[in-house]
């Protein structure tokens, strides 16, 4: 039998969505703020202090935030998993007559779906009403942990860019700087996490880089008002 091995990378939209969140707004979320209190005529010291606190907290909020919000997601996986298990036990020719009417509806005719039904149930009665009832595989069940630590982690690498870059930009030339360097960053990780999950990557990286700027420049004209009026 040929082994079915054609390398498709939706197993990876879990780990993948949780980078990508964590990364984008780390660069985001940390060159917005350091570009709005740099153009506020703030200090050196005010502006990195700032984008520390804000690389910290944001860590922290993506960590929690992600492990609250796929944690309620797995446990609705675990009720329903619950559920198809107590009917499997207590009423299996109802749960066999639903597979086959599954089985049936993409196309089989009703003996060949009861046969597959069948020999599936056999097999890994769970596992196979989990994939065609719930749509929940190995791949794509919940993952509270791994998405709580991943989005923690890039938010964090995410953060540093615009967070070095200015640190070492000369004051003349540190908001130029800043956004250069998040700019280039948004590309990079537009064109990196469109090929991770095999897309092209002309459409999401125009995506991440349009929205960056318009937050920026935004967050940018807040803060140099603020600035001015508190002066």
């Amino acid at each position: 039998m040929v082994k079915h091995d054609e390398g498709h990378l939706s197993h990876r939209i879990g780990l993948l969505r949780a980078m990508v969140l964590g990364a984008n707004d780390g660069i985001i979320s940390t060159a917005c703020l350091i570009l709005g209190v740099a153009a506020a005529e703030a200090t050196r010291s005010t502006i990195i202090t700032a984008g520390v606190a804000g690389l910290v907290a944001g860590a922290a909020s993506m960590a929690i935030g992600e492990y609250v919000s796929v944690s309620s997601q797995r446990d609705s996986e675990q009720a329903d998993i619950a559920k198809e298990t107590w009917e499997l036990t207590h009423t299996p020719e109802h749960e066999l007559d639903e597979l086959t009417a599954i089985y049936a509806s993409k196309g089989l005719n009703d003996q060949l779906a009861r046969e597959v039904a069948v020999a599936l149930t056999k097999k890994d009665a769970l596992k196979v009403h989990m994939a065609e009832e719930l749509g929940i595989t190995s791949f794509t069940m919940a993952r509270p942990l791994q998405a709580s630590v991943s989005s923690a982690g890039s938010f964090s690498v995410g953060a540093a860019i615009p967070l070095i870059a200015v640190a070492l930009a000369s004051s003349a030339h540190r908001i130029s700087t800043t956004i250069v360097i998040a700019a280039v960053a948004l590309v990079a990780l537009g064109v990196s996490s469109s090929k991770a999950g095999g897309a092209h990557p002309l459409r999401p990286t125009f995506r991440v880089l349009l929205g960056g700027l318009v937050a920026m420049g935004f967050t940018m004209a807040v803060g140099h008002f603020v600035g001015t009026a508190v002066a």
